[in-house]
Formats: C-alpha cells, structure tokens, sequence
C-alpha cells in the first residue's frame, strides 16, 4: 500500500514537472509583440508556388497574361512559360472556378497508368512543338508523381488557385509552344529564357 501511494505520488510529481516545463518553454518561445520583427518575416517570405492551399494568388500579377482559355466555366490562365538551364520548361498560371460547384478537377487526370493516382491535378497536360512536330508529356518523380499541382480538396465556386506544370524542354530554337490541358482549347504559348 505504502508502495503504492510513493509511486503514484511521484508519477504526479514529475507530470507537474513537465507541465511546468512545457508552458516555460511555450512563454519563452513567444515572439516581441512590441517589435514587430516577426510579422515583417512572415509577409517578406515568397509563397510557395504549387502550394494547395484554397487561397487567392496574394499577389496580382502586374504583367499581362501569355494566355488564357475557358471551357465548361473554367479559366485557365498561363501567367509565364520559361525554359531553365536544366533542361525543363516551367509553366504557371492560375485557375478560376466558374461554375455554380465546387471543382475537383477530374477531367485533367492522366490516362496515364503511371499517372492514374494522381487524382484531380495536370497530371493530363502536354505541351506541343508544333515547329518540331513533337510533343512532351509533364514530368514525374520516381514514385509516378507529375511535377505539377495537384488540386487537393478541389476550387470552390468563384475561387482561384496558383498552379504549376513542369515539362522537358524542347530545342533551344523553338520559341514557341502550345499547352494542351484536357476539356480546354490548346494555349499558345511564347517561351523565355530563365537562369
């Protein structure tokens, strides 16, 4: 019985220890209100490109678009095409919901077997050199994953949302290509040179 009530009495103990422990480290960790250094960090970090997030693009693009195409009260806009020295053409734009529903963006899957588990993404978009007559399918990572934005939870009605498309570039010549995203009209796009 004595036993007992000593274990009991210290396993009390050491859990208002760390109690204690925790909510000196969590008043410790918390930042200098009157400073404001921490909220001038927070808005000069960039946004990650191809984040899920259901959030509008926080920045408006200053610049005009390459393109845009519409189909079925979606628009799909392309906000830059740039060939990198690694080899890759980088595409992004953002999406707008039009429809009177939540959009999940099953029409632009992959008939791919490889890309099938990609869900509702661009996993379906290609990239036509009509000059080299040749067409380039989006990239993927080693686990059968497209380089490119998968819209998780889908774009409520009315909502944009940022997204990205990587593919192989074509030659240095071609200065010009053509997206093709399933269900919309082909994009023409003029290409430019990144770092």
């Amino acid at each position: 019985m004595n036993l007992r009530r000593t274990t009991t009495t210290r396993r009390a103990l050491a859990a208002a220890t760390i109690a204690a422990g925790l909510v000196l480290s969590v008043t410790g960790c918390g930042g200098d209100g009157d400073k404001g250094e921490g909220d001038a960090a927070k808005s000069s970090a960039p946004a990650q490109q191809g984040s899920d997030d259901k959030s509008k693009s926080s920045a408006p693009s200053t610049s005009e678009p390459l393109a845009e195409v519409k189909s079925n009260g979606i628009t799909l806009t392309v906000t830059s095409a740039t060939r990198d020295q690694g080899g890759f053409l980088n595409i992004t734009g953002t999406v707008t919901n039009g429809t009177s529903a939540l959009w999940v963006a099953n029409e632009w899957r992959s008939p791919e077997t490889e890309l099938r588990t990609n869900g509702g993404s661009l996993a379906g978009a290609s990239v036509v050199d009509q000059e080299g007559k040749k067409k380039y399918l989006i990239l993927r990572d080693t686990q059968g994953r497209c380089l490119c934005t998968k819209f998780e939870g889908g774009v409520d009605q009315g909502k944009s949302r940022d997204w990205f498309a990587q593919f192989p570039a074509p030659p240095e010549g071609t200065k010009s290509v053509q997206l093709q995203v399933p269900t919309m009209p082909p994009a023409q796009l003029n290409l430019t040179e990144g770092e």
